[in-house]
């Protein structure tokens, strides 16, 4: 596996995940298998590892890399919707000991220009996870007013200038002038005053743009309830994020669900009746200062863990 494939907080992850060696476990995130290795390494024969993934070439390189280990399946699916996964590519783990998410965008997506996902190599606007389905960057930024553009650039990309952003791209549409990557890029550096800093100034109203079309936040959301409750008692879920609004939604969930019932006081409720079938195991995880310095994809990265306990 080149460096570039190596996913973030790697060991912390597998460790989070607590994993037993006749257990079965899904990625839910599976990229280009990076934690499905690691997760399959420390497991034994009987055990089992569901792997899913939006990304058909994903999907493809899994069945490529892992062709010959019974223990592993994949399928082409969101986490949102495990239930459109045949019920063989269970391999009779219906419910999991473990759940990993890896959120965002892979590595791979990121070096193909033609995937439309990074503004420093020329590309078409299409910026879809799942290729096969859905509108492009291009299609929707042809018919999204300049109001609601305004206002995914500062909710998903906390841009600063979102309403300058997005009247500038809404123009530069209806003129047919959005047709690569690089164009859309150059449209929004020319919106933003000042130098910028360290960060280009396009990478706020990428994040939020490719957000929007793949809808990853309603996802995340309806995601989340329907993981949880595939997880035996003791299994974990693991969830790694690298935005603000993503960690903010599975801290939200977690703490909702690891708190119990919200009942009036001096109710006359038996004990177990007030426990929480869900805890937070431990505090945020972030990358050491060594990974970051190796990958500075890293910096970013919040490793949140939830325990099912009844």
């Amino acid at each position: 596996m080149s460096d570039a494939h190596v996913p973030v907080l790697f060991e912390e992850a597998l460790d989070a995940l607590d994993i037993r060696a006749d257990g079965c476990y899904l990625d839910a995130t599976f990229g280009r298998g990076g934690h499905s290795a690691g997760i399959l390494e420390r497991l034994g024969p009987q055990g089992r590892l569901l792997a899913i993934d939006r990304d058909p070439e994903a999907v493809a390189a899994g069945r490529e890399r892992f062709a010959g280990d019974v223990r592993f399946a994949i399928c082409q699916t969101s986490f949102a919707r495990l239930d459109d996964c045949p019920a063989d590519r269970l391999a009779g783990c219906d419910r999991f000991d473990g759940v990993l998410m890896d959120l965002g965008v892979s590595s791979p997506q990121l070096d193909q220009p033609q995937r439309g996902f990074s503004f420093r190599m020329e590309g078409p606007l299409d910026m879809r996870m799942d290729t096969t389905r859905g509108e492009t960057a291009g299609q929707w930024l042809q018919q999204v007013s300049e109001k609601a553009l305004a206002k995914v650039l500062k909710t998903y990309g906390e841009e600063r200038y979102s309403k300058r952003v997005a009247a500038a791209i809404v123009r530069a549409a209806r003129a047919g002038e959005l047709d690569s990557t690089t164009r859309l890029a150059e449209v929004i550096r020319a919106a933003i005053p000042g130098r910028g800093g360290d960060k280009d100034k396009a990478t706020r109203s990428f994040q939020a743009i490719r957000i929007a079309v793949n809808r990853e936040m309603e996802e995340l959301e309806n995601g989340l309830p329907g993981l949880v409750e595939r997880l035996n008692q003791g299994g974990r879920l693991v969830v790694i994020t690298f935005h603000s609004l993503e960690d903010r939604l599975v801290k939200q969930t977690f703490r909702r669900w690891s708190s119990g019932p919200q009942l009036p006081r001096k109710l006359p409720v038996p004990e177990s009746a007030q426990r929480a079938p869900f805890r937070v195991v431990g505090k945020p995880l972030k990358a050491s200062a060594a990974e970051v310095a190796a990958n500075p994809r890293a910096r970013s990265a919040t490793l949140r863990v939830l325990e099912r306990v009844a």
